[in-house]
C-alpha cells in the first residue's frame, strides 16, 4: 500500500522543512522516551569527563565551567587528553575548537527543520550537539523533532553537568584515573553514535583515513596536533573522488568535443 503524506502547506505540522511526512505522527510519549533514553545514557558518561579533568591538573570550577559553557563532550575530552599529555595549551584549544565546529553544520540543517522563534535560537544553539542532532533528525514530523531536541537537549545538559561535578569531586577516591581508561568513554559513545550514520563508501573511507591519520600521527607530533590533522582526510577523498569522476568523463568527452569544434 502506497505511504499516504500529508499537504505541504505552510506551518503544517506533518512536513518538517518542507518535506512531506507520514499521515501517522509518531506520539509524543515515544519520542519523549526515546529522547530521555539517549540524554540520560550519554549524559552519565560526564562522570568520566569530570575525573579525567581533575586528573589532567584542572580545578573543579575550571571543570564544570568547561561543561557549562562547552558542552560537546568529544571536545571536552580532547582538550583535557591533550592538557593531561603535556600538550600546548594553545593546541589543546585549536583541537578541541576544530572538532567542536561540527556543531556549526548542524545547526545549519536542525535551523530548518525546528524553525525556532528568533529570540529562543541563541539558548537553543547551545544544546547542538551529536546527540540532539540525531534524535531530532530521526523524528518524522516538525513537532516530534522540537519534542525530541528539547527532551535530549535538557536532559543531557542537566545530567552531564551535575555528573561532571560527581566526578571531578570523586576523582581523589578513584586514586589513577589514567588506570581506569575513563578518557576513552566519551569517545566511544561518539563512535558508537556516528557509525550508523557512515552509510556510504565516500563516509567510510573518510572516516577509516581519519583514524589512520590520528593514530600514526599520534607517536611523533606533540599531543593535540594528531586531531588537527586527521580533519584533512574530508577534504583529501572528496579531492580524490572527483579527481576520479572526472577521468573518464573528461577523456570520453574529449573526442566528442573536438568532432564538434571541426
Amino acid at each position: 500500500m502506497a505511504e499516504r503524506t500529508t499537504p505541504q502547506s505552510a506551518g503544517a505540522p506533518g512536513s518538517v522543512a518542507g518535506i512531506p511526512c507520514t499521515a501517522e505522527a509518531k506520539p509524543d510519549a515515544a519520542v519523549v522516551r526515546d529522547a530521555l533514553g539517549v540524554g540520560v545514557a550519554v549524559g552519565l558518561s560526564g562522570f568520566a569527563f569530570g575525573v579525567t579533568a581533575a586528573g589532567a591538573g584542572l580545578t573543579l570550577p575550571q571543570t564544570c565551567a568547561l561543561s557549562l559553557l562547552v558542552f560537546t563532550g568529544a571536545s571536552q575530552f580532547a582538550l583535557v587528553g591533550a592538557l593531561a599529555a603535556g600538550g600546548n595549551p594553545y593546541t589543546a584549544a585549536a583541537g578541541a575548537f576544530f572538532l567542536g565546529v561540527r556543531n556549526a553544520f548542524y545547526g545549519l540543517r536542525l535551523s530548518q527543520l525546528l524553525s525556532l522563534p528568533r529570540a529562543l535560537r541563541p539558548l537553543a544553539a547551545q544544546w547542538v550537539i551529536d546527540e540532539t542532532t540525531a534524535v531530532t533528525l530521526a523524528q518524522p514530523t516538525r513537532r516530534a523533532a522540537r519534542i525530541g531536541f528539547t527532551v535530549t537537549g535538557l536532559t543531557l545538559y542537566v545530567l552531564w553537568n551535575l555528573t561532571t561535578l560527581g566526578g571531578a569531586l570523586g576523582a581523589e577516591a578513584l586514586g589513577d584515573t589514567d588506570a581506569w581508561g575513563l578518557d576513552a568513554a566519551s569517545p566511544a559513545v561518539f563512535l558508537a553514535l556516528l557509525a550508523p550514520m557512515l552509510k556510504t563508501t565516500t563516509e567510510r573511507v573518510t572516516a577509516a583515513l581519519a583514524v589512520l591519520l590520528a593514530l600514526g600521527l599520534l607517536p611523533v607530533l606533540p599531543a593535540g596536533v594528531p586531531v588537527l590533522l586527521s580533519a584533512s582526510a574530508a577534504p583529501l577523498v572528496l579531492f580524490l573522488g572527483g579527481r576520479r569522476r572526472r577521468g573518464p568523463d573528461a577523456t570520453a568527452g574529449g573526442p566528442e568535443n573536438t568532432r564538434e569544434s571541426r
